[in-house]
């Protein structure tokens, strides 16, 4: 069994984004930023998703693993953490 070439992956990508009624242009690049960005919101460590996409550098990484604002969102400030301030 051959592996499918790039202009097959890219066109299965778009099928789906099509039956899934996604309106948006996607293709395989897209995949590899949600898989890399639901990977980081679900606390994968960026050096495990380093691996799984194949990266050499962890910068390259950086890239497709954009932090969601409900992951940021979750960040509790080092200084709220020595309770200093009192909120209210």
């Amino acid at each position: 069994m051959k592996p499918i070439s790039t202009r097959q992956l890219h066109r299965i990508v778009v099928e789906a984004a099509q039956a899934a009624d996604i309106a948006k242009r996607v293709g395989p690049h897209t995949l590899r930023h949600s898989f890399a960005t639901h990977l980081l919101e679900d606390g994968v460590d960026i050096r495990v998703i380093q691996v799984l996409l194949g990266h050499a550098k962890l910068a390259n990484t950086a890239l497709y693993a954009k932090v969601a604002t409900r992951t940021a969102r979750t960040v509790t400030s080092p200084l709220d953490k020595l309770g200093l301030f009192k909120v209210g």
